[in-house]
């Protein structure tokens, strides 16, 4: 009997199900046969291999977004993923999930009206650091004051990176970039301090590297039932790190494990090299 079922439940790449009429059987006698997802369902393999580059780390957040939005058992009916303009933008296409790709910088905004319009979804933006801190810091402004559910995930790898690797709003003070050949004159934007101003918040500081910590923070922001902000510390090799010295990708990753430590408990605040979930 045991093997029976393997044999029954067993997927296939096409169809999920080992025949039609396997399909027919669990629809019939296991309503909830979506228990049997994993994060692969969540993902139009079909557009395999993705737009990135190779080594990218926007990659590694759209599996560990799918992998969170499994394990919480949300079926695909009731996710809908949204994305703006940028090489972060490119990632709602690859959801096979109902999915939304917007105008630069009005990803929250496009996000909000698709809560309004049906606050039983679950709503995922993805997108990166120029398009939600740069010409959408006024509805990341706005949208987390009114505390509007849906999990934000906010890939920030420090530069305009699909335009050629201009200084993007959260490129370190002293950083040479296309715009900015003698450094940075500027400090970046503080996204935590921006999110936590809010009496309501949720603001989280993860990495493409700490990958539990990832998933974990993703997770909980999509189970908060308000505003949640997600960041995630990523790297562009081909239009930043390699105008900055670094051979590969694996190197400026191995930075970013070096540089960035999780802090389970943060007093209030993370510090600017501190991994964590900061929470009202």
């Amino acid at each position: 009997m045991a093997n029976w079922k393997v044999t029954l439940l067993r997927p296939d790449e096409e169809h999920g199900f080992s025949s039609f009429q396997d399909g027919v059987f669990l629809l019939f006698f296991f309503p909830g046969w979506w228990f049997l997802m994993s994060y692969k369902d969540y993902i139009k393999w079909e557009r395999m291999p993705s737009t990135w580059c190779p080594g990218c780390g926007i990659g590694i957040v759209l599996k560990y977004a799918a992998m969170a939005i499994d394990e919480l058992k949300i079926p695909k009916e009731d996710v809908v993923v949204v994305s703006g303009i940028g090489c972060s933008g490119r990632s709602a296409g690859y959801f096979d999930v109902e999915s939304l790709h917007g105008l630069h910088g009005r990803a929250l905004a496009m996000a909000e009206g698709v809560k309004r319009g049906n606050r039983k979804l679950k709503v995922v933006v993805i997108s990166g650091d120029g398009d939600l801190l740069g010409i959408g810091g006024n509805h990341l402004l706005h949208t987390s004051r009114r505390n509007v559910e849906m999990c934000v995930i906010c890939i920030n790898n420090e530069i305009y990176g699909m335009t050629g690797g201009q200084m993007s709003p959260t490129t370190k003070k002293g950083t040479v970039t296309l715009t900015s050949p003698e450094g940075s004159p500027y400090n970046p934007v503080n996204a935590q301090g921006l999110i936590t101003s809010n009496k309501d918040h949720f603001y989280a500081r993860s990495s493409v590297f700490h990958l539990n910590h990832l998933k974990k923070s993703i997770q909980e922001g999509i189970s908060r039932g308000g505003f949640s902000f997600i960041e995630v510390i990523s790297y562009c090799i081909e239009n930043n790190g390699r105008r900055l010295g670094f051979k590969d990708a694996p190197e400026m990753l191995d930075l970013i494990r070096k540089n960035y430590k999780v802090n389970p408990s943060p007093a209030g605040k993370l510090g600017d090299l501190e991994l964590g979930i900061v929470k009202t």
